[in-house]
């Protein structure tokens, strides 16, 4: 069974909702899914999982501190996330808040690590973006996220 990790940082609440739906999406293909804030994830704890689905709201057209201090300690099991499925999803107070930019800052540590990204040809390409919190548009956008990180991992790992 394919074990995937949803790991998010949350000051508002949107991001964690946002999260919870990308994790229903992936337990519905029938994988192993931990969902946990980013105060309960070290670096360490990555390699555990085939799947890692990262979720930051959108602060200056970037990732939070947090999770890019999370991403810098990773630079230790550099090489060992290889072949591993990653994703990400974020939350923003606007439309042109730079949700784009965070998303591809978080996917560039993911290929930089080896992992596989795959992106989408129907609505956000690169992941969700909520602006605010998940609504109608930006809800079924998480859980197809999660749900295509699960069957892929399926795939990959059984």
């Amino acid at each position: 069974m394919a074990k995937i990790l949803v790991a998010y940082y949350s000051r508002t609440g949107s991001t964690a909702k946002m999260a919870e739906l990308v994790a229903e999406g992936a337990r519905s293909t029938g994988a192993e899914v931990t969902l946990k804030p980013l105060s309960e994830v070290s670096a360490a704890d990555l390699k555990q999982y085939d799947g890692l689905i990262f979720g930051s709201p959108t602060y200056y057209g970037g990732m939070a501190a947090e999770m890019k201090q999370l991403l810098d300690e990773s630079v230790e099991f550099h090489g060992q996330l290889e072949g591993k499925i990653g994703g990400a999803f974020t939350s923003s107070g606007n439309i042109g808040g730079g949700n784009e930019t965070t998303l591809l800052d978080i996917l560039h540590a993911f290929l930089i690590h080896g992992m596989i990204v795959q992106g989408t040809a129907h609505g956000d390409h690169y992941g969700p973006v909520a602006i605010g919190g998940p609504d109608r548009r930006s809800s079924p956008q998480c859980e197809a996220l999660g749900k295509r990180v699960g069957e892929l991992a399926k795939k990959l790992f059984g």
